[in-house]
């Protein structure tokens, strides 16, 4: 199953359900693989720690030996690295992603991405996409290349409206190049359980029809903290609530 969590909006936590949900997958004795499409390279950050930076090649090296003609170029596990968990592997970034997307775009490399991890399926039980916070070259990549999309969605107005767009962008991406594609569910993410307002969004989202999963990711300063030491919450803290939610909702995707 290839998996692209995905936002337009920034700061909703992509990065954290990516690892978070892969590290629970590992753990229950799925081989899983994190592919990071985010210059930033928050999900290589938090699987590798300090090591993300020299763990090379990377998946920058992946797309770059595309625009360079090679009669011997390097199979897609090259680029993938074997984590500190058992299971866990990960394609790392860095910001020179930034540097190739404009090249990549006009030479129309758009679906080999697709192509690489139809090859990887054979060998991965699971395989989650990080991706960036804008619909680009990488993202589209990763809509084209997924057989489902979650949404990370944090309960405020801003968020809502941003909500609609990017479910149209989905699914013009089905429409056009990935008829297979799902929009498997909306993950609210940093929910308080006692305040009004999400409570009233979640609700409203329900309403229309939208396919909210029923798990809610509260707020906790142990995801920070968890950040800090480079330890998906499975490993930092397996009995944490937070770390319960988190397997409720990796239950969820397999209902």
């Amino acid at each position: 199953m290839r998996r692209v969590v995905f936002n337009q909006k920034g700061g909703v936590g992509k990065s954290t359900i990516t690892c978070n949900l892969a590290a629970i997958s590992a753990a229950k004795g799925k081989k899983t693989l994190v592919i990071d499409l985010d210059r930033q390279g928050n999900s290589s950050q938090y699987l590798l720690g300090q090591a993300a930076a020299d763990t090379k090649p990377n998946i920058t090296k992946f797309f770059s030996q595309m625009l360079t003609f090679n009669l011997y170029p390097e199979k897609v596990n090259a680029f993938i690295h074997q984590t500190p968990f058992d299971n866990l592997s990960i394609m790392p970034a860095d910001d020179e992603l930034d540097m190739l997307q404009s090249k990549l775009e006009s030479r129309y490399k758009i679906y080999k991405l697709r192509d690489a991890l139809k090859e990887l399926s054979q060998e991965y039980d699971e395989i989650f996409i990080d991706t960036p916070p804008a619909l680009n070259f990488y993202t589209q990549s990763a809509l084209i290349a997924a057989d489902s999309c979650l949404i990370p969605f944090d309960c405020d107005d801003f968020s809502r409206r941003a909500l609609y767009s990017l479910r149209e962008n989905v699914m013009e991406i089905k429409q056009d190049h990935n008829s297979g594609l799902e929009i498997e569910g909306i993950i609210v993410n940093q929910f308080q359980p006692r305040a009004k307002l999400p409570n009233q969004i979640v609700n409203e989202l329900i309403a229309e029809g939208l396919p909210v999963f029923n798990t809610r990711i509260n707020s906790s300063v142990r995801i920070r903290e968890s950040h800090q030491v480079s330890q998906p919450l499975i490993h930092f803290d397996s009995k944490h609530k937070l770390t319960l939610a988190f397997s409720e909702l990796y239950e969820e995707l397999r209902s």
